[in-house]
């Protein structure tokens, strides 16, 4: 990180909220908005209409989304006082990698749809924070690129398992040596959800060339691109709409535009990446197929109730990722922080548990901790800070949330994050 904090003491909050204060004697406002209410608001007034719906939108009449955020609404952190708080330590570590907050910057797909810079933006912030970036499978730019512009910066790998074996194992060669720190096997998405705010819109960005470089990229995709018989060009009057997308494959796919616009292939690539993109047939006996081929850490994404918790720690995993995709994929599904207690305890500290799904602030960041969470992956508010201001948008998000983690620490009596538990909190009526 640069000079905003000092690792491991109470420097952090104080000199984040220092620096937006005497910004402020002389006219100047936060890069972004602090408020996550108004982030929000300034991000959608931003944002295209389908970027805003693909980013923002849940599964089905949005239960899970609000679901999420009642779920924080249920507890309140009980503050401690006249404990020496002085110096705070935010930091954690995660596979042996000593961090500075737990804070992760979470997959996020199609980043394109907020922001030109896409992945690179994010890079450069996580590069900024000392934070990992757990880079999606459905990334607008190839892995090595943005390891390229992560520098030395932690970075994991989110891999969704493909139908094709070849893929796979492509993707995981790559994440090795690219230097992913972990793989992340997100199993909630192996078709997509009724994402609703999408369907109305009509709006898949894969369908256009969108959020499939890692895909393009990949000698193993490549080759079912090649081999496919191209298919027959349609016999309606092309639409405008029609005559866009095609443009949008040609420019997504690798090469020159205008020679990809005479190509069959950067078509062939969107229909094979939708034949082949998640496979739903996958079981907990594949999990051993996937430890043969690597020796990296295998967390696994999308965990909710204890049951499959007990499963993961039966079949060797080295973490796992307590989340419900941000509301994305089960409309009237179980808050995800309703379901980490029950998965804490089954775990019973023998992997890291980490939490997705409706962190909004440092404060929320608290609770998840206190409810046993090792650390938490943040989504929707750093794409919203993308979208405003880029890396430095993204960079202000995450930088806000540990800030308000730090502050909420020494408000509450607490000096590092190992203090934090469930004697903190108390449910609300």
């Amino acid at each position: 990180m640069s000079d905003d904090a000092d690792h491991g003491t109470a420097a952090v909050g104080r000199a984040v909220q220092s620096r937006i204060y005497r910004a402020g004697v002389f006219g100047r406002r936060p890069v972004v908005p602090v408020e996550p209410k108004a982030l929000e608001a300034a991000a959608r007034a931003r944002m295209s209409d389908v970027a805003w719906a693909y980013v923002a939108g849940g599964a089905g009449r949005q239960r899970t989304v609000q679901a999420n955020r009642d779920a924080f609404d249920r507890h309140r952190i009980v503050p401690r006082v006249l404990v020496d708080v002085e110096r705070r330590d935010t930091s954690v570590r995660l596979f042996g990698r000593p961090l500075p907050a737990p804070l992760l910057f979470a997959p996020i797909g199609v980043l394109e749809l907020a922001h030109r810079d896409a992945d690179h933006a994010v890079a450069r912030a996580a590069r900024a924070l000392g934070l990992p970036l757990v880079i999606s499978s459905q990334a607008s730019v190839p892995m090595e690129d943005v390891a390229r512009t992560l520098g030395d910066a932690p970075r994991w790998f989110q891999l969704y398992w493909s139908k094709d074996d070849d893929v796979v194992d492509s993707f995981v060669s790559r994440a090795e040596a690219i230097g992913s720190e972990a793989l992340v096997v997100t199993l909630d998405t192996h078709v997509l959800g009724w994402r609703t705010r999408d369907l109305d819109l009509a709006y898949l960005p894969f369908a256009r060339g969108e959020g499939i470089a890692q895909y393009t990229s990949d000698p193993a995709f490549r080759r079912l691109v090649e081999a496919r018989k191209p298919s027959d060009e349609p016999t309606s009057r092309p639409t405008p709409s029609a005559v866009r997308a095609l443009h949008s494959m040609a420019r997504h796919y690798p090469g020159r535009t205008r020679d990809n616009l005479r190509s069959p292939l950067p078509r062939a690539a969107v229909e094979t990446f939708l034949d082949v993109f998640s496979r739903s047939s996958l079981t907990w006996a594949d999990l051993a197929r996937l430890r043969e081929r690597t020796s990296l850490p295998i967390v696994l994404k999308g965990i909710q109730h204890p049951g499959d918790a007990a499963l993961a720690l039966e079949h060797g995993v080295d973490g796992i990722v307590v989340s419900n995709h941000g509301g994305r994929q089960v409309d009237g599904a179980i808050g995800s922080l309703d379901a980490l207690p029950a998965v804490v305890d089954v775990i019973g500290g023998r992997v890291p548990v980490l939490f997705d799904s409706g962190v909004r602030s440092g404060a929320d960041v608290v609770t998840a901790l206190a409810l046993g969470a090792t650390a938490v992956l943040v989504g929707r508010p750093w794409v919203y800070g993308l979208a405003l201001a880029g890396a430095d948008g993204a960079r202000a998000v995450m930088q806000h949330l540990w800030a308000e983690l730090d502050l909420t620490m020494a408000l509450s009596g607490v000096r590092s994050v190992d203090e934090i538990g469930p004697h903190l909190l108390t449910a609300s009526s």
